[in-house]
């Protein structure tokens, strides 16, 4: 398996790749290709993986800036995250997370905090912190990870194209 970045040719498969991976998810909005097209539109993506093994794409991550009380503070959101339903279980989300938080690192970034399965992303070292919100969620479902000592405090937004459908 072979871990790189998005090219223009992978735009299509990742659409798609989305849309299977979250068609049965009960947390699943089914929004979530939508959201990927709405970051890379504006230009709002940070990092976006893939995960290709004999040619064939079988996961994706993105990443995106987030802000703390309405400012940019160098920390980014994971997600959507996504994996081929018949190949989950086998370390390619684990593996796109590892590679996702690393080249974050090489960034700059501050930081990176997601909603998801604690169980999955602690890990990775991901944690609930009481010092970061996110709005309308179940608190122990919005984790963090520091890449530093300083954590800010405030609530976390993301950005617009979250909201596309």
């Amino acid at each position: 398996m072979l871990i790189r970045r998005e090219q223009a040719e992978d735009i299509v498969a990742i659409g798609q790749l989305t849309t299977r991976a979250f068609r049965d998810a009960e947390h699943s909005s089914q929004t979530e290709a939508a959201i990927i097209d709405a970051l890379r539109e504006a230009g709002a993506m940070t990092l976006s993986l893939v995960a290709v093994d004999e040619g064939e794409l079988i996961g994706h991550i993105a990443f995106s800036p987030v802000k703390v009380n309405g400012r940019d503070v160098g920390w980014y959101g994971l997600g959507p995250v996504s994996v081929e339903p018949e190949r989950q279980g086998e370390g390619i989300g684990g593996s796109l997370v590892t590679a996702g938080i690393e080249n974050l690192k090489a960034l700059g970034a501050e930081g990176c905090v997601l909603l998801g399965e604690p169980a999955f992303y602690a890990r990775f070292g991901f944690r609930r912190s009481p010092l970061l919100l996110l709005e309308n969620v179940p608190p122990e479902y919005f984790l963090i990870l520091a890449f530093g000592p300083d954590i800010p405090a405030g609530v976390v937004t993301y950005h617009d194209a979250f909201e596309a459908s």
